[in-house]
């Protein structure tokens, strides 16, 4: 009996080795992928590693999907091999309602990868945030913005709250943030001028700046929608 699993266990290995030989045998993917999620021209900034969209790769080799992060900035990256994918950015992502694609009249994006490519996928979302002025010091920092309401029809959503959140780092977020001040949707009389002010906390160890961004929670929608990250010097 011992024999018998000695025996089973080898050819397992055997056929462990001859899978991992034909695995290493792939070429690494190179062909980069690259561009930002935008409105208009204008960047999407989310919240770190929060949003993403799916690749799908067409042919036999095809495991699952791929997912690939947007960036803070509103931006992405990814390495992919020569091949057709289909895009698609899944209804539960982001601030933002998905724009039809004209080719196939549906979300899905076709792409036909053969060299590199940089390419801004083009969304609707439900508010901008507009003329973020950040400034402070080393006791408080304030923050004074517009917000744009882009999506007016029956597929409009109200505002829950905006929030300034202040970082040590430049990951910044709710997860991130030493000091935030939020003002709720209802207590917003001007969209086109809002001012939030925080105190900037002790800092250990004791550091000149910190990051800070606005963000805007959306009634309904998981993500929040931001504004670029600034560093406060003082």
């Amino acid at each position: 009996m011992k024999n018998n699993i000695k025996y089973l266990l080898g050819i397992s290995l055997l056929a462990i080795g001859i899978s991992s030989c034909a695995y290493d045998n792939y070429d690494e993917p190179k062909l980069l992928f690259e561009g930002n999620l935008v409105y208009n021209g204008y960047p999407i900034g989310v919240s770190y590693n929060d949003v993403y969209f799916q690749l799908y790769e067409e042919g036999w080799q095809t495991f699952g999907n791929i997912s690939v992060a947007i960036d803070q900035a509103g931006s992405f990256s990814s390495l992919l091999f020569s091949g057709d994918y289909k895009l698609i950015i899944p209804a539960d992502q982001g601030p933002f309602m998905n724009i039809p694609n004209p080719e196939t009249s549906s979300d899905t994006i076709p792409l036909n990868l053969r060299t590199g490519l940089t390419m801004d996928i083009e969304v609707l979302p439900y508010y901008m945030i507009r003329n973020v002025t950040i400034t402070g010091n080393s006791t408080s920092v304030l923050a004074s913005f517009g917000i744009e309401q882009v999506i007016t029809n029956s597929d409009a959503r109200p505002i829950n709250e905006a929030v300034l959140y202040l970082s040590k780092t430049a990951f910044v977020d709710g997860r991130t943030s030493i000091s935030a001040a939020r003002v709720s949707g209802s207590d917003i009389t001007d969209l086109s001028s809002i001012n939030l002010t925080t105190s900037v906390p002790t800092i250990s160890p004791t550091q000149g700046y910190v990051y800070a961004r606005v963000g805007l929670k959306i009634e309904g929608v998981e993500d929040m929608i931001f504004s670029a990250i600034e560093r406060v010097d003082f």
